[in-house]
This record gives structure tokens, C-alpha cells and sequence, in this order.
């Protein structure tokens, strides 16, 4: 409640704020026969921000302390005995005693010391919030005012609001660049501690994967990537042999052939497929493409499994087919009509200015679709569950049980898990050998995009 309470009173404040600053602006430039520097609208907009500056600089202080006080308040309402817990049974008891203080329910019946430190806790949540509520307010007020009295003519409010423009921008550029490196080095600090356990060269060559669940310790089971790195680039491989030729052309057939009227019924039906959810595709390929394949295998004289590589890259190909043909057709018709028209008063046929203007034209484009298409393969999990088998034995035949990456992480990190054995921390090295073969994918998409681009008035 009290987080609605301080939004609404900022929100108060900055429109309050907003106007009063357009009738100070009025006022002061009334009297002067300076020309003002900046409109009314940026003086409103400065007040409004330096309302919220102090304001949010107040609830990130708050934010910051507030797990630690409220540590400190429980611990000393709890007995020596209690405190003296390991580290991971206090835990238990404080989460108890912060569900007891905020109403929610908890398992069997609350202890003596569990009642008073719960009441000691809400306690001081009541005035913690008190106090937050009163800063805000408070400061917000104090920015409020300050920015008033700065109101003159020569007051350069634009600069200023467009220095805080900028700085916000920027900061959400970094939250995207700082969320990447977050990942990379959570991925690579559990991937360091996992390799203290087993032997990289173990990791990355070995043939055999079978991460038996056990307690801590040095070469408990076999960490064979190879079997799934086999089955993640199969099931990718069939996936992107389906998707490619029959995305590309649906591309090229809606944006060179087909009229403007089937072009509109068309494309939306088609990228409804994008929006079907992957579980639905896992259960369309375990109980229908499946048998059908294995059907079909049995016909023409093949041992195909209901639940293979095959199965699992095939649906995939149909899931993806949106991500091709759809950013394939929006770069195609964005190459220029000229090169269309020159190529055609030429002599050539459709067909030719198709494949000798069009389409190297749109190559940049049609790499970047690829590019998805192949990182959307790799990184599909529920399809390859219910699809593949599930099965992490090095095969090479498509036709057999497999598995993927992505599944094996799932699986190591299914159930209660304390990052502290191989079993649990093998899914970062994993997912940073996922990472950087997609790293890889782009370095590759982003030199042939390099290499063929050109450029166009």
C-alpha cells in the first residue's frame, strides 16, 4: 500500500509542480524584457523532474538499507539459541517470522519467539514506511522549490532537460549492456567452479553423458558434452533444411507474385504459426507427426522412431517457418523498385531479376532471418522433450532418440538443486557453451552481411 501512496503523491507533486512552474515562468517573464531562453513547457518539465530526482534518490537509499535493518530487527528479537542456527535453518526461521508479520500463512503452528519477532517486525514496518512516505514527500517538495526560485528568463531549461534526456537514455542503453554482462559472468563464474570438478578436456570431448546425481565430489559421473552437442546441432540442422526453402520461397511468392489481396489474407495466417505456443507443437509432434513419420518409415522400408531427431526437427522447421518468410518478405520489398525496373527493362525475365537483383540485394536481410531461425532452433527446449526421446547417447542417425542442450539443462536443474555439486553447475557450462555458439552465428552473419551489403539511394 505504501508504494501506491508514494507513487500517487510524486505523481501529485510533479503536476503540481508542472503548473506552478508555467505560472512562475509567466510571471517572471512578464516583468523582464530579457527574451526568455527556453518555452514555458521545458520550465514545467524541469520542476517536474527535480521533484522526482530527490525523490527516487530517497527510495533507492531506502532500498538499499532495508534488507539489512530488517535483518538486524529480526535477529534481535530472536533468542541466542536461535541465532546461533546454520546459516541455511535461519533462513527458514526468518522467512517464518517475515510471513507471520505480513499475514501470510506458514506451515504448523507459530513459535513463542516467532510471535514477538513477527511483531517486532511489523512494528517496524509500519514506521519504516511512515518515514519513507515522509521523505518522499518531504523531498520532492524541497526539489520543487528550489526549482521555482531558479525560474528566471535566462534560466536555460531545455539544456538542462535534454542533459537529463540524455543521461536517461543512456542508462537504458547500459541496462541492455549490463544485463549481457551479468549473464556472460554469471555463466562464466558457475562454469569456472564446475571445471574444478571435472576436466574441461572431459567436458568438451567426452563421449559419454551420464551426470549421476550424488553427493559433492570430484568425477561423480560422466560429463560427455559431445552427446549433446550432436543432437542440439541434428534436431537444429533438419529444423533449419525444412524452414529455409519453404520460408525463403513463401517470402519471395508473397512479395514478388502473389496479389495484393492474398497478400493480406495470407502473411496473417501464416505468422499465426509464430504464435502457437511450443508446447502445443511438442504435443502435435509427439502424438501426431511422430507416428506419422514412423508410419511412413515403415512403408518405404525405414526403422524411423515416433520420438527422434527427425520428429523433434521437423515440427521445429514448421515452428520457425514464420521467422524466416516473414523478415524475408519485409526486407524483399524494401529493395528498390528501380533495380526492379531497370533489371526488367533490360530483357530479363521475373524469374532472373528474382535471383540476380532481388535477392543479393536482400542477402543482408535474409541472413538476419536465418540467423533467428538457427538461434530460435538451438535454444528450443519443449518440442526436443516431447519429440526427440530425451535419449543422451551419441547417435548419428536422425532417425534414432535424441536430446539437446537446452533439455539437459532443464533436467540438471529440475528438483532441489544447491549449486554446489557438478550435477547442478554443469547447466552453466552448458548454457555458456550455448552463449558462445551463438556468438559464433552472429560473428559469421555479421561478416557476410558486411561482405555483400551495399548501398542504396
Amino acid at each position: 500500500m505504501s508504494d501506491l501512496i508514494i507513487v500517487g503523491i510524486l505523481l501529485a507533486l510533479m503536476a503540481l509542480g508542472y503548473q506552478v512552474a508555467l505560472g512562475r515562468y509567466r510571471k517572471v517573464t512578464g516583468r523582464s524584457e530579457v527574451r526568455p531562453h527556453s518555452r514555458p513547457a521545458y520550465h514545467g518539465l524541469l520542476v517536474a523532474i527535480w521533484c522526482a530526482i530527490p525523490a527516487l534518490a530517497v527510495i533507492i537509499v531506502f532500498g538499499l538499507f532495508e534488507p539489512v535493518i530488517t535483518r538486524y530487527v529480526i535477529l534481535s528479537a530472536l533468542p541466542p539459541e536461535v541465532r546461533d542456527l546454520p546459516t541455511h535453518e535461519l533462513r527458514g526461521v526468518m522467512q517464518r517470522i517475515h510471513q507471520i508479520a505480513t499475514g501470510f500463512g506458514i506451515v504448523g503452528e507459530a513459535r513463542p519467539y516467532e510471535n514477538v519477532a513477527a511483531t517486532r517486525l511489523g512494528t517496524y514496518h509500519a514506521i519504516w514506511n511512515f518515514a519513507l512516505v515522509a521523505l518522499v514527500a518531504s523531498s520532492a517538495v524541497a526539489g520543487l522549490v528550489y526549482t521555482l526560485r531558479r525560474i528566471t528568463p535566462r534560466l536555460r531549461a531545455r539544456n538542462e532537460v535534454e542533459r537529463v534526456i540524455r543521461v536517461l537514455l543512456l542508462l537504458c542503453s547500459a541496462v541492455a549492456i549490463m544485463t549481457t554482462v551479468g549473464i556472460v559472468a554469471s555463466l562464466l563464474g558457475e562454469a569456472v567452479r564446475f571445471f574444478g570438478f571435472v576436466n574441461p578436456l572431459d567436458f568438451f570431448f567426452g563421449t559419454v553423458w551420464n551426470p549421476r546425481f550424488s553427493s559433492v565430489g570430484a568425477g561423480q559421473g560422466d560429463f560427455g558434452l559431445l552427446p549433446l552437442l550432436v543432437g542440439t546441432l541434428m534436431i537444429s540442422a533438419i529444423a533449419i533444411l525444412v524452414a529455409l526453402p519453404i520460408g525463403l520461397m513463401t517470402a519471395i511468392y508473397m512479395a514478388e507474385y502473389a496479389s495484393s489481396h492474398l497478400r493480406n489474407i495470407a502473411k496473417p495466417i501464416i505468422e499465426i504459426l509464430a504464435g502457437i505456443p511450443t508446447i502445443v507443437y511438442g504435443v502435435f509432434a509427439l502424438t501426431v507427426a511422430g507416428p506419422f513419420f514412423a508410419d511412413l518409415g515403415a512403408a518405404v522400408g525405414l526403422d524411423i522412431s515416433a520420438t527422434s531427431a527427425f520428429t523433434a526437427g521437423a515440427v521445429m522447421g514448421v515452428m520457425i517457418i514464420p521467422f524466416i518468410s516473414s523478415l524475408s518478405d519485409d526486407i524483399i520489398t524494401q529493395v528498390p523498385a528501380s533495380m526492379r525496373d531497370g533489371s526488367l527493362g533490360l530483357g530479363a525475365t521475373r524469374s532472373e531479376t528474382i535471383k540476380r537483383v532481388i535477392l543479393p540485394a536482400a542477402l543482408p536481410g535474409i541472413v538476419g532471418a536465418f540467423l533467428l531461425a538457427v538461434s530460435r532452433a538451438i535454444g528450443e527446449t519443449m518440442i526436443v522433450v516431447l519429440a526427440a526421446g530425451n535419449s543422451p547417447v551419441l547417435r548419428f542417425n536422425p532417425f534414432e532418440p535424441s536430446t539437446s542442450v537446452t533439455v539437459s539443462i532443464v533436467n540438471q536443474l529440475t528438483g532441489d538443486t544447491d549449486f554446489a555439486s557438478p550435477q547442478s553447475l554443469v547447466a552453466f557450462a552448458l548454457g555458456l557453451t550455448l552463449f558462445i555458439m551463438t556468438l559464433g552465428l552472429n560473428v559469421v552473419a555479421l561478416y557476410i552481411v558486411r561482405k555483400y551489403r551495399e548501398q542504396y539511394e
